[in-house]
């Protein structure tokens, strides 16, 4: 675990449901809890922006943000989402999403700070991946792999109101920065809900 060193305990757990904020009228909020209940971030989607830009804080008096995650291209479905530690000011990595092959079955790619890639986010179903452009009620199943092993699971559950995900991690050594983790739960809950 020397990876997690110096990183926030609330990124260090092993499971986290992320929730869509209901009745929020422009842009998306979301909270992300642990396993008791208790709210361990809270994200804001920036309104208005052509370029996305989601805020990643403590709680929702949003006193301490921790992350940001932000693209520099406009509305592209190829795009690279980085995502910067707001504590230090350091890049902690990026995902990108596969452009094209998306608007089949979601796929992403992890990117390092280096811009290496270290992991992919996918659509673990192509049944259920086509399903869901059709019928939006189909819960998904998205699967983290690095280094050819699944690392994380992220589930949708089945809530035609609310939407919400549970991401359990199964990787032991965090091979994969758990702070991306992180921002992958929240663009899959940010983006991919509208692109159905």
């Amino acid at each position: 675990m020397g990876m997690t060193k110096g990183i926030n305990p609330a990124f260090q757990h092993r499971e986290y449901l992320f929730r869509r904020k209901v009745f929020k009228l422009f842009g998306g909020a979301f909270h992300v809890y642990d396993t008791n209940g208790d709210v361990l971030f809270y994200s804001e989607q920036k309104a208005f922006k052509l370029r996305e830009d989601f805020r990643i804080y403590s709680d929702e008096s949003m006193s301490q943000e921790l992350l940001s995650i932000t693209t520099p291209h406009i509305l592209d479905i190829g795009a690279t989402y980085n995502v910067r530690d707001a504590t230090t000011g350091e890049a902690v990595g990026a995902l990108r999403r596969k452009g094209l092959k998306s608007i089949i079955k979601d796929e992403w790619v992890i990117l390092s700070k280096e811009g290496q890639e270290i992991g992919t986010v996918a659509e673990s179903s192509m049944t259920t991946a086509l399903l869901s452009r059709f019928i939006n009620l189909i819960p998904q199943t998205y699967v983290v792999r690095a280094n050819d092993r699944e690392v994380a699971e992220i589930k949708q559950h089945f809530n035609p109101f609310v939407l919400k995900y549970t991401m359990t991690i199964s990787d032991a050594g965090f091979s994969i920065d758990p702070r991306l983790l992180i921002a992958t739960g929240i663009l899959l809950a940010g983006i991919e809900h509208r692109q159905k």
